[in-house]
């Protein structure tokens, strides 16, 4: 599955999370109390308004060439760039559904696990959608990383009761969309979705969660590990290309890794973990883009390198 359209899922996610969580700001409904039947019935029929029109307009604007089911390998593309994407967005997903079900009264187990199947019906739904595209397939390492993400959220929910460790995303301008725009975008927007060079992940890690720290420690403070890749004008490797005065153009293709210090909005006044107020779930969710803040980064071209704020165009 490309980028673009998970993208579109998250966006859209998000604002159905923001919608509820301003509109309601009283507490979580108590598990003994049951569920609440507005609430719950909004969520149900917002996510199944969410899903129909989603693939309508995909079937309609995206996978209009329709061929026999297919597979496709694009596991070694753009430096696994896109697979850790997957995992982001099913990550992303998975949460989002849990804590929509949780705000209408639903049973913490039952939360846990209605949020990451939306998460997989959601993504396996567009890779069989990919498995007819023209020019795509099914992937399995889509799907492996699909069903990564949803582990990651079910996996920490059902062990730890919230969220130690989280996915977010990153980007920054670079200078390599304008020699394929038509592949990597042509305005900031587009390049957001399809410039792989220009888009970073973060595992973000709840300090306060792994380490033997005292009550007067931040427990907003998170530590984040970054992944990214430059250099990148085609998915398996770079096509030739010249400049402006017909002289061979030649990009090395190379991994990121950075450090970063994060601050998680979700967990600043909030006393217990598994008890947080509605805002304080919201918006832990809608928290999916990284906060600018000093990096290390680490690359073979560049060795180690200090970034003060925000990531150098490259």
């Amino acid at each position: 599955m490309i980028i673009p359209l998970r993208f579109l899922l998250i966006l859209e996610l998000l604002v159905l999370l923001q919608r509820p969580a301003q509109a309601q700001p009283t507490p979580v409904v108590p598990a003994e109390s049951g569920i609440n039947q507005g609430r719950f019935i909004g969520v149900v029929a917002g996510t199944a308004a969410f899903y129909t029109i989603t693939l309508l307009l995909l079937r309609k604007q995206w996978y209009k060439k329709k061929m026999p089911f297919h597979t496709f390998n694009d596991n070694r593309e753009w430096l696994q760039m896109d697979k850790v994407g997957h995992v982001a967005t099913a990550y992303c997903m998975s949460r989002g559904g849990y804590e929509l079900m949780r705000w209408s009264g639903v049973d913490e187990r039952a939360s846990i696990l209605t949020g990451g199947l939306l998460a997989l019906l959601f993504q396996t739904t567009l890779e069989v959608y990919d498995g007819h595209a023209e020019g795509w397939g099914f992937s399995k390492g889509d799907m492996v990383a699909n069903v990564a993400g949803t582990a990651l959220f079910m996996g920490q929910q059902f062990g730890a009761g919230h969220q130690v460790v989280s996915l977010k995303y990153g980007f920054r301008k670079t200078i390599f969309p304008p020699y394929r725009p038509n592949l990597l975008g042509k305005t900031t927007g587009q390049q957001m979705l399809k410039d792989y060079n220009g888009q970073q992940y973060w595992l973000s890690v709840n300090l306060a969660s792994i380490l033997p720290v005292g009550p007067d420690f931040p427990r907003w403070l998170n530590l984040d590990l970054g992944y990214s890749g430059s250099g990148m004008t085609g998915g398996h490797e770079n096509p030739p290309m010249t400049d402006a005065e017909g002289k061979p153009l030649t990009f090395r293709r190379f991994r990121q890794f950075f450090l970063s210090p994060d601050v998680d909005l979700s967990r600043i006044n909030q006393p217990d973990p598994l008890q947080p107020l509605p805002w304080q779930r919201f918006v832990g969710t809608v928290q999916f883009f990284k906060i600018a803040a000093p990096s290390l980064e680490y690359n073979p071209v560049n060795g180690l390198r200090f970034h003060p704020l925000l990531l150098p165009k490259e």
